[in-house]
């Protein structure tokens, strides 16, 4: 298996989000149950409908992201042009951190809608 660093990773949504430092995608498939009588009492199963959602954060830089407007969004992996997540997204949470100490950060919460597009190896 080939590693790759983080270090160039980056969010896009229509354009580079700035400040952000790590994001995480969850894109899963409903199993639907198919289990009759033949199965001799193990479950059997087929795929379903998919879906994705996940989120990114890092420090305020720029505008932050609008709650509610649907965007193209692009998750890059590390330093390789070719891998990276591609899809169509809500923007369904914006969280601000303000901290006496620190640096504000903000926090997004994002749902595809549609097909998602694989990194690629």
């Amino acid at each position: 298996m080939v590693k790759i660093a983080g270090r160039k990773g980056y969010v896009d949504t229509a354009s580079t989000v700035t400040g952000i430092n790590q994001w995480s995608l969850d894109y899963t498939v409903d199993m639907l149950e198919t289990t009759d009588f033949s199965a001799s009492g193990v479950a059997a199963y087929l795929p379903g409908v998919s879906r994705w959602s996940g989120s990114f954060s890092g420090y305020k830089d720029g505008v932050p992201q609008t709650l509610g407007t649907v965007n193209s969004i692009t998750l890059k992996l590390g330093e390789s042009p070719t891998t990276f997540w591609t899809g169509a997204a809500y923007i369904s949470g914006v969280h601000a951190t303000n901290n006496h100490d620190g640096i504000v950060s903000y926090s997004y919460d994002f749902q595809g809608t549609a097909g998602l597009t694989s990194a690629t190896a």
